[in-house]
């Protein structure tokens, strides 16, 4: 048995305060049923407590921060010194997007292939100043091409313009911020007008993403190497410059500023932390309304290609296998937990299977 009343006493006012409590029927016996305990003591349990709480999740962060994106199933050893069971097992299930291209075009007969490409780790290779994620002549000339037949977009987590100013090609359909910025083609890709903006989801979120954003920067500008970037509809904080004994700090920094806004929440990347609303919006849902844009919402007469490298993209990948229509192909050269059909190793492979695409519509063009 035990006895619900417990008075907590402030030691400086000597104010009682109840509350309710399990008290063990051994104390009541010997006269304990009203026990005293100093709000002191009471407090500073319950703040360990909690300090224990979020140390706990903090190491949770960096571990995750660790392990970066996708899961890998062994991140920290090359593809070549997998054992030859893991691998094979692994590749048998996402065979190279090159060696099985012909089976993958076969599967469009009588469909329109739609693209979707990511930008950083997909047409640009990952380097350590997000700013100089320049894509190269002939990853540009490729995507070129690929749209000439094909409509295309570009899915990524960076904010729209950023992006249109490093791919330069104004034929293509742009979604940045994970999807909630997303305009099509234009005449003058680089208008600042609204006219072509398809879908802005999380309009209302800008000045609360602008105020975190500064927050961001003021709060981490004494953590060497660590870049806080403003996607617009979501605010980035890059780390791959950052020394790993200070993710733990660098975790804690951005843990605070997101504690202040519940409609904000926390994904991650490939090396970085990213603050986001809280809407139910990802990569996958911009493919599903750009297929709508374009006429394919319900149609079995499409065949959506998602080339991506990063969790994120894993959304999109999920929306196609769900749909049982169309594949994922994820770039990455090691081995990692993903919902793609199909894998290229790095961007030059990703340039290839563009340009294997490419010869074969023309090909085909031609027989026709």
């Amino acid at each position: 048995m035990t006895n619900p009343n417990v008075v907590v006493s402030d030691a400086k006012s000597g104010i009682g305060m109840a509350i309710t409590a399990a008290v063990p029927k051994s104390l009541a016996l010997l006269g304990a049923a009203q026990v005293t305990v100093t709000r002191k003591k009471y407090l500073k349990k319950t703040e360990t407590a909690r300090e224990g709480g979020e140390t706990a999740r903090i190491n949770a962060w960096v571990d995750s921060m660790r392990a970066s994106s996708p899961t890998r199933i062994r991140s920290k050893i090359s593809l070549q010194s997998e054992t030859d069971q893991e691998h094979n097992s692994w590749i048998a299930n996402h065979p190279s997007a090159l060696s099985m291209f012909e089976q993958i075009v076969s599967s469009s007969k009588g469909k329109q292939i739609v693209m979707f490409l990511d930008y950083d780790g997909t047409l640009s290779p990952i380097v350590e100043d997000p700013d100089r994620a320049f894509m190269t002549k002939e990853m540009r000339e490729a995507v070129r091409d690929v749209a000439r037949y094909f409509p295309t977009a570009i899915v990524t987590g960076r904010c729209r313009d950023k992006v249109c100013g490093f791919v330069k090609l104004p034929g293509l359909y742009y979604a940045g911020s994970h999807g909630m910025d997303i305009k099509g083609p234009s005449k003058c890709t680089y208008n600042e007008d609204n006219q072509g903006v398809l879908f802005q989801p999380a309009s209302e979120y800008l000045p609360m993403i602008e105020e975190v954003y500064k927050t961001l920067l003021e709060c981490t500008k004494s953590i060497p190497g660590v870049k806080v970037e403003n996607n617009k509809f979501c605010a980035s904080v890059h780390y791959r410059c950052v020394d790993e004994n200070m993710w733990g700090g660098l975790a804690e920094q951005v843990r605070v500023v997101i504690n202040n806004y519940p409609k904000l929440r926390l994904t991650e990347g490939r090396k970085v932390l990213e603050i986001r609303p809280t809407i139910k919006w990802d990569k996958g849902k911009a493919l599903e309304f750009l297929l709508e844009s374009f006429g394919y919402a319900d149609s079995n007469d499409v065949l959506p290609i998602y080339i991506g490298d990063d969790r994120t993209d894993e959304d999109a990948f999920k929306v196609l296998r769900n749909r049982g229509q169309g594949f994922g192909i994820l770039v990455s050269k090691v081995p990692k937990e993903t919902n793609a059909s199909y894998s290229l190793r790095e961007t030059t492979e990703v340039k290839d299977f563009l340009r294997l695409l490419v010869a074969w519509k023309r090909l085909s063009l031609k027989g026709s």
